[in-house]
C-alpha cells in the first residue's frame, strides 16, 4: 500500500481524469471493476466525481456538456508547484496549451497542454487537494506511461520543462523519468506496427490483484478487451476501453516492484 499526504514532486503524475459522456455509466462501470466507491461534488463542480479506494481519492471525472465532442479519454496530470511558470516553460520548449488555467479555489489550479509530440497531458499546480492519496494498490494508479512516434523529442521536452532525469532501458523502445530520485513515469517509441491513426498519448496503468479476472469482469460490465493479455518483467498486463470509448490498462505487478 502506497498512501500520500503531500503534494508530488514537480513533474511526478500526481491525478488522472476524464469527462465521460454518461457519467453515471462511468461510474456502473468502474464501481463494478475496482470497486471503486464515488464522492460527488455539488452542481457548481458539475458534479465532479472522485472515485475512492479505502475513502482516499485516487481518479476523477466529470460529464461532457451535449454540445462537445471530444473523444473519451484518461487524462494523467502532472504535478507543478507554479503553474503559470510550468506553462511559461511549456510554450518556449515547443507545446501548446489545450485548455486554458483554471482555478477550483481551495483545491487548486490546473490546465492542459499538449507536448511537441501530439500528446495531451494536464498540470496540477496543489492546494488543499494534492492529486491521488492512494497508489500502487489495486483500484489504485499504479504507472503513467507516453506512448509517442518521436520518443528523444518528448523525453527532451519533458527535461527542460519538469527537470526530469531521463534513464533509458538497454533492451527497449524506452525511457524512464526520474523525478527527485524517484522513477515516475515512462515513454514508449510507437513504431510501424502501431497503427498510423492511433495519435501520441499518456496511458494510465491502474493495479489489479488479478489481471484475467479484471478481463472477465471487464466484458460482463460492458467494457472491450483490445488485444491479448502481455507479460514483461513488469507484470502481467493488457488494454481495456470502457463502454464510453476510454482505453487503460490494468497490471498485476510481481509482489517483488510493489511499493
Amino acid at each position: 500500500m502506497s498512501e500520500l499526504n503531500a503534494p508530488y514532486a514537480p513533474g511526478t503524475p500526481a491525478w488522472v481524469d476524464m469527462m465521460t459522456t454518461d457519467r453515471v455509466a462511468t461510474m456502473d462501470f468502474y464501481g463494478g471493476l475496482f470497486g471503486w466507491d464515488f464522492e460527488i461534488g455539488g452542481p457548481e463542480t458539475g458534479y465532479y466525481t472522485m472515485a475512492l479506494v479505502r475513502k482516499k481519492p485516487v481518479a476523477g471525472f466529470g460529464e461532457m456538456p451535449p454540445d462537445v465532442m471530444f473523444p473519451v479519454v484518461w487524462t494523467t496530470y502532472l504535478a507543478t508547484d507554479d503553474l503559470d511558470e510550468t506553462l511559461n516553460l511549456i510554450n518556449s520548449n515547443g507545446g501548446k496549451l489545450l485548455v486554458p488555467e483554471f482555478d477550483t479555489g481551495g483545491p487548486g489550479r490546473g490546465a492542459v497542454a499538449v507536448d511537441p509530440t501530439g500528446a495531451a497531458f494536464g498540470l496540477w499546480e496543489a492546494g488543499t487537494h494534492i492529486g491521488a492519496y492512494v497508489v500502487n494498490e489495486p483500484g489504485a494508479v499504479v504507472w503513467n506511461e507516453l506512448a509517442t512516434r518521436d520518443p528523444d523529442g518528448a523525453a527532451e521536452f519533458y527535461r527542460q520543462v519538469f527537470e526530469s532525469e531521463l534513464e533509458p532501458l538497454p533492451d527497449l523502445p524506452y525511457t524512464q523519468l526520474h523525478v527527485a530520485g524517484r522513477t515516475v513515469a515512462g515513454i514508449f517509441g510507437m513504431d510501424e506496427s502501431i497503427p498510423a491513426e492511433i495519435p501520441p498519448h499518456w496511458m494510465t496503468y491502474f493495479a489489479v490483484s488479478d489481471v484475467d479476472e479484471t478481463v472477465d469482469r471487464a466484458r460482463d460490465l460492458g467494457g472491450i478487451p483490445v488485444g491479448s493479455i502481455a507479460e514483461s518483467r513488469f507484470g502481467r498486463f493488457t488494454t481495456l476501453g470502457d463502454p464510453m470509448g476510454a482505453t487503460f490498462k490494468v497490471i498485476q505487478v510481481p509482489p517483488a516492484n510493489q511499493g
